[in-house]
């Protein structure tokens, strides 16, 4: 029956693609993450947000700022600690990035850990799939998201510029500022910026009123430097960033983490003949968090990490243009505190890789093909305020193949296809965890017999790119011979009797589809667009026959965006369905529909221009669970999606 259903959905939105022209993402639009090549198209379904879009539809984490997007879900443990999920896949498929370099963090250990980066020290927040996704981290399954700034900077600057965001919301009593400055001689350049992000409780539409403990505060900044000259360009920046939130599935848990990170750029220009740049990047995090349970210090977490990328683009080989590199990653991950709450070993990761993106233009459309050579170690080091953790090191060999393509068809059409053999090393707390976590109520189980996680992936797609009406639209199919997830085992552990959940490898299927556009539906006194997307990702266990769990039920949304002159106004919607496809004993999510309007005003002032905006979300305070979050199941009713919430803010930008 669910198969029936899945066809049947996918049926009618290409029956309403073929109905009437629409458009994606602008075509002039710069995706470098997928983009290594300088290309003005890629083979990979890529998105971004950025400007006006990311400054009103940007939310205090990661997963909440990017779940908009086609193909794109959250983790959802509370509206502070959301990492992103890509078509069903989460945690260490989804390879993060910060200015393309590894983010060094364990957002991917556990739900309730946040990702320490913050939306408004951002310009532009990428997500790609494809081949191009390989020269990032054999991890990346799922895609890369890559969060961009300018804190190294890329550009030479000869004038002070900068801007200033303050806003606030009523929905959790937010209230953020954000302050940027940079300026340069055309040969030095330098860059400063702070942020500060303070919020109550999320008000929602259940008997509690508001989610229990999810108040945060979080404030950082960076500073950084750059160099140009002769063909060169060499930069540094430092950054840090300080957060304080509740985990929200106990009443007096909450987390203390903070993020230091170094990095340097360089690139050169012709280094060598043959050669047409050189890029060269590296980085040193020293991140690490304190769970506190009713104020008192209890299980800390820190992490010292260091990664090392080079890539080097060759010159045309007769039609072929592409990028080899070599990128190292190593980190001490430590987790100490009382000896039964501790449900991680001291374990160090090292990984390196080879690998190769190669593009060849034709005059009907092009090709790009991506390797990646890993070597991967994971080692445990036991623990010495818990037992029963057991020394051992693991060796993995990662291989993985990409091959994609676009041709093109008549008019602004393309079609677009792509086939991928990816593997994947299990991460420490696949192969090592063992005990209670608090914060989730679960016990998690590792393995450390895990093999290599493997997959076969294939996708089709075809686009329109048109100023006026264009398109996006891909179907894929992705089957692991050993996909490695977290499953409920139905037993209880520990004196709490904690249920059990264990990483265990199985078969299984993700398949979906994706479809987003713009058209121009009328042109006069003003401009009226109308926007949509749509997607849906049906996960199976084929071994068990079940559902695989967290996976987001199918979603469509639309919204009518008006402008004329300096305003812009618009109105929409995004619909889930109800999600019943659930494994035995997880609970099932009722479907829901949450409306959006925004307002925004261009003002140009004496220096600079000064943008104004305010955005209604969950307008009807519609009351929503998370098919994805862990916390739909394991504390049932207590999260629920936020409340009506109404954002106000400025931007001046000189």
């Amino acid at each position: 029956m669910s198969s029936v259903v899945f066809r049947r959905s996918l049926l009618a939105v290409a029956c309403g693609l073929a109905a009437a022209p629409v458009l994606a993402q602008s075509a002039s639009e710069i995706i470098i993450t997928g983009n290594p090549l300088g290309r003005e198209a890629i083979t990979a379904r890529a998105d971004s947000l950025s400007g006006a879009q990311l400054r009103e539809q940007g939310q205090a984490s990661l997963g909440e700022t990017l779940d908009s997007l086609p193909g794109m879900s959250s983790t959802y443990f509370g509206p502070q600690a959301s990492r992103p999920i890509v078509r069903g896949l989460d945690g260490e498929r989804v390879r993060l990035l910060s200015n393309s370099g590894a983010s060094q963090d364990v957002s991917a250990l556990s739900y309730d850990h946040a990702v320490p980066t913050d939306v408004l020290s951002a310009d532009r927040i990428e997500v790609l799939r494809g081949p191009a996704a390989l020269l990032y981290g054999g991890s990346a399954l799922g895609g890369v998201v890559n969060v961009l700034d300018n804190r190294i900077p890329r550009e030479a600057i000869t004038a002070l510029q900068g801007r200033v965001q303050l806003q606030g919301a009523s929905g959790n009593r937010e209230s953020a500022t954000a302050a940027l400055l940079e300026g340069g001689n055309g040969q030095q350049a330098w860059h400063v910026d702070a942020f500060e992000r303070r919020s109550e409780d999320v008000r929602v539409p259940n008997a509690l009123g508001r989610i229990p403990n999810s108040g945060a505060q979080a404030r950082g900044g960076a500073v950084g430097w750059s160099h140009f000259g002769d063909g060169a360009r060499l930069g540094l920046s430092a950054s840090t960033l300080r957060s304080h939130y509740g985990t929200v599935a106990e009443d007096d848990a909450r987390i203390g983490m903070r993020s230091d990170r170094l990095a340097f750029e360089g690139e050169w220009r012709a280094p060598a003949a043959g050669w047409q740049s050189l890029k060269l990047q590296a980085g040193s995090t020293d991140y690490g968090h304190t769970e506190y349970e009713a104020g008192v210090a209890g299980t800390t977490f820190a992490k010292r990490g260091q990664d090392l990328r080079l890539q080097a683009r060759h010159r045309a080989i007769g039609p072929l243009e592409g990028v080899l590199g070599w990128q190292w990653d190593s980190n001490r991950l430590q987790a100490d505190g009382e000896a039964d709450k501790v449900f991680m070993p001291h374990t160090r990761s090292q990984s390196q890789a080879l690998f190769a993106l190669e593009e060849w233009r034709t005059t009907w459309g092009q090709l790009q093909a991506g390797a990646r050579w890993e070597q991967v170690t994971q080692r445990s080091d036991g623990s010495p305020v818990a037992s029963g953790f057991a020394p051992g090191e693991r060796r993995f060999g990662p291989r993985s193949l990409s091959l994609a393509g676009h041709i093109r068809l008549a008019g602004a059409w393309q079609a677009t296809g792509q086939v991928a053999h990816s593997e994947r090393a299990p991460s420490e707390a696949e192969l090592f965890a063992q005990g209670p976590h608090v914060a989730t109520q679960t016990w998690e189980t590792g393995n450390a017999q895990l093999g290599l996680e493997k997959s076969g992936h294939v996708e089709l797609g075809l686009e329109r790119q048109d100023a006026r009406h264009a398109l996006k639209f891909s179907v894929y199919d992705s089957r692991f011979s050993n996909f490695i997830g977290l499953m409920a085992t139905g037993r209880t552990l520990g004196p709490d009797a904690l249920p059990e959940y264990a990483y265990e490898g199985v078969r299984a299927r993700l398949r979906g589809f994706e479809a987003s556009g713009r058209s121009r539906v009328w042109q006069g006194q003003g401009a009226l667009d109308l926007r949509w997307r749509a997607d849906q990702v049906q996960a199976d266990n084929l071994g068990s026959g079940e559902p695989l769990p967290r996976i987001a039920p199918w979603r469509v949304g639309a919204s009518a965006v008006y402008a004329l002159d300096a305003w812009r106004a618009q109105l929409g919607f995004e619909h889930a369905g109800a999600q019943r496809r659930v494994p035995k004993d997880a609970v099932t999510t009722g479907a829901y529909t949450l409306w959006h309007a925004s307002l925004s005003y261009r003002q140009k002032v004496d220096v600079g221009t000064v943008h104004w905006f305010a955005r209604l979300d969950n307008a009807a305070n519609a009351l929503a669970y998370s098919a994805s979050s862990v916390l739909t199941s394991t504390v049932p009713g207590r999260v629920p999606l936020p409340g009506r919430s109404l954002k106000l803010g400025l931007q001046w930008q000189f």
